[in-house]
């Protein structure tokens, strides 16, 4: 039997930084179309991706003629369309380009009865090459989106043994293909001081709609070639100045001034003894230090269901 440490692959950002970049855009296309059909939900909740068996799904999707799903398939590196008419089609996931990738897939939608329509041009990404101009990335190494996406079903995992302990508001752990990170977020339930930040390629109103309230957000991210390193983050907002100065668990965690949250590397998680015992006090200790430097009511957010479980 394999060890806990030995179910958990190693993550070098350098050894798939160009498959990630690929996949990412391939991911913001399918991801906004999930955008474009989907009814607007809070903090923009209806653009999100989710982990599956088999790798990422747009989960159902409303159309004219009921639902459609799409479905990335990192074992058998094939992308599925499926409606619930019973049409289904598929595309290729191999060495392409982004604007091979764009092409193809809309021909497939439109042959399965899907008039789907975005704004072709990447978010969060500077520069941002139009997806149908985009023949610059154009890896994909089957083995190594493999190896990440057992990474991901391992950390899936723990973010949803952490979100049962809250029954305030919560999201769904999700993936945001803007940044490509998996994140779970937690609620204060007071609404928070209107956000000035910005975002490359991102309207303002848009992310003061996602931050229209106080939140706790974790989530793990595969890194960039300015902090080329997987990692798992947590910040909260508004921004606390009492926050970055609390303990937090691991002893290897730490917080990042310019960031503005707590960073603890995959590796580190990766090499325990026991990675999701590690992994859960990062969470459960960040999520403490933005509630009770925000005064949160923990009281009566926080819950214990573990007596439901056989």
């Amino acid at each position: 039997m394999k060890s806990p440490r030995e179910k958990w692959p190693e993550l070098g950002f350098d050894n798939w930084k160009e498959t990630l970049s690929t996949l990412h855009l391939w991911t913001q296309i399918v991801g906004k179309i999930r955008l474009r059909q989907m009814p607007w939900l809070n903090h923009s909740w209806h653009v999100t991706l989710y982990p599956s068996a088999t790798g990422i799904s747009t989960g159902a999707v409303p159309y004219r003629d009921g639902v459609f799903q799409i479905d990335f398939d990192f074992i058998h590196n094939v992308l599925r369309i499926a409606t619930s008419t019973g049409k289904e089609a598929t595309v290729g996931l191999y060495p392409r380009s982004v604007a091979d990738f764009y092409r193809e897939l809309f021909a497939r939608l439109k042959e399965t009865g899907v008039n789907a329509s975005i704004s072709a041009v990447p978010n969060e990404i500077d520069p941002a090459i139009p997806f149908e101009k985009d023949v610059t990335h154009r890896f994909y190494e089957a083995g190594q989106v493999r190896t990440f996406f057992t990474a991901l079903t391992r950390i899936y995992n723990v973010f949803m043994q952490f979100r049962a302990g809250f029954t305030g508001k919560c999201s769904p752990v999700q993936l945001f293909w803007g940044s490509f990170d998996l994140a779970v977020t937690r609620f204060s339930g007071r609404r928070a001081p209107l956000y000035t930040g910005e975002m490359p390629n991102m309207p303002l109103r848009v992310m003061q709609e996602a931050y229209s309230h106080e939140v706790s957000s974790c989530g793990f991210w595969p890194g960039s070639t300015q902090f080329p390193h997987p990692a798992f983050y947590s910040y909260c907002y508004p921004p606390s100045s009492a926050f970055g100065n609390q303990r937090v668990a691991p002893k290897e965690a730490y917080f990042n001034e310019e960031m503005g949250e707590f960073l603890l590397l995959y590796e580190v998680v990766q090499r325990s003894e026991d990675p999701e015992g590690v992994l859960f006090q990062f969470l459960q200790s960040t999520y403490e230090a933005a509630a009770n430097t925000g005064k949160w009511d923990r009281g009566s957010l926080e819950c214990d269901l573990s007596r439901f479980q056989r």
